[in-house]
């Protein structure tokens, strides 16, 4: 289907570059807070939580260095530049959540098998000023994480942390009225579920671009029917279309051009892109072009193959 980005707003770099500095920041020191708290109270619980918010920390760290990366010009060593470290620098962090949120679900089954002695005055206490770290942080990078799934990852987990912190506030709230220790397995387990639905519902993107993948919401046969469809074009084959980066989809592909047009063949395949990048916002494309008489025979439409050779692309042959 047709896809554009027409009016998209995008921040500028270099603020974007110093909200995500600044979370990197705050959440540091929450962490260092949290850990002298855990260590005056004696409590497992509050280190724990340090620890996930440490891991916060670092994917923030992460994809402020990726988004670094990511905007250097390509060079002789990367051809195609450098903008996929946000995508593997986002890969990072989706798995270090589902990491961290199998971690949890274990803690909470052994403390529901043994329930804890906690402080529900200190939980609830450094949950909230946890909560309002975590908001704040989740702010400064909200609206870069609608452009890039790099921020996105790390915004998730700070999404995750302020949820938790909400949790647990209200868990402590319990310990505190009723000594009911079971609530924190319980919301343990609450919190752990978000993480790994959200994780692993965002990672597949990730992979999907780093293997090379075609754009999800682009139906690879309409991108043939219409390449096929425009004036002078015989016929189309060994098409490739993935995801440069995450804004940026790339095709290249043989266009067999009609038996005595070759002479109109550089304007078939300028028609050819025009189409590609109105339709489908396709600005990267590779066209080879191949006289109909002598063009690849029994030729697969999708890939370098020949149709037999992958399943499925029968379907996508005149």
């Amino acid at each position: 289907m047709p896809h554009s980005h027409r009016g998209h707003a995008h921040l500028d770099p270099e603020t974007g570059d110093a909200r995500v500095f600044w979370a990197v920041v705050v959440n540091l020191g929450l962490t260092v807070a949290q850990i002298a708290g855990g260590i005056l109270s004696g409590s497992l619980a509050l280190i724990a939580d340090a620890i996930h918010n440490l891991s916060d920390a670092l994917a923030l760290i992460i994809a402020f260095f990726a988004r670094k990366i990511a905007r250097r010009e390509a060079d002789a060593t990367m051809t195609f530049g450098y903008g996929r470290a946000e995508i593997v620098a986002a890969l990072i962090n989706y798995t270090t959540l589902i990491v961290i949120g199998l971690y949890l679900v274990y803690e909470a089954v052994l403390r529901l098998i043994d329930p804890q002695g906690v402080d529900g005055w200190l939980v609830v206490i450094i949950a909230g000023v946890a909560l309002v770290v975590d908001a704040l942080t989740a702010l400064l990078t909200f609206s870069l994480s609608k452009e890039s799934m790099n921020i996105r990852a790390a915004f998730l987990h700070n999404v995750a942390d302020a949820l938790g912190s909400i949790a647990v506030i209200f868990a402590g709230t319990l310990i505190i009225l009723y000594d009911w220790r079971l609530i924190d397995p319980i919301v343990t387990m609450m919190i752990a579920a978000y993480i790994l639905w959200q994780s692993f519902a965002e990672i597949g993107g990730a992979i999907r671009i780093l293997m090379l993948g075609s754009p999800p919401q682009i139906d690879v046969s309409d991108v043939l029917d219409r390449m096929r469809s425009v004036d002078g074009v015989a016929d189309v084959h060994h098409l490739h279309l993935w995801q440069m980066h995450e804004h940026e989809n790339a095709v290249d592909a043989h266009l067999a051009i009609k038996a005595g047009r070759w002479a109109d063949a550089d304007a078939i395949k300028q028609a050819v892109k025009q189409r590609l990048t109105d339709e489908f916002a396709i600005a990267h494309a590779t066209l080879e072009c191949e006289c109909a008489a002598h063009a690849c025979t029994d030729a697969a439409p999708i890939g370098h193959g020949r149709p037999n050779d992958h399943d499925g692309q029968e379907d996508y042959r005149h």
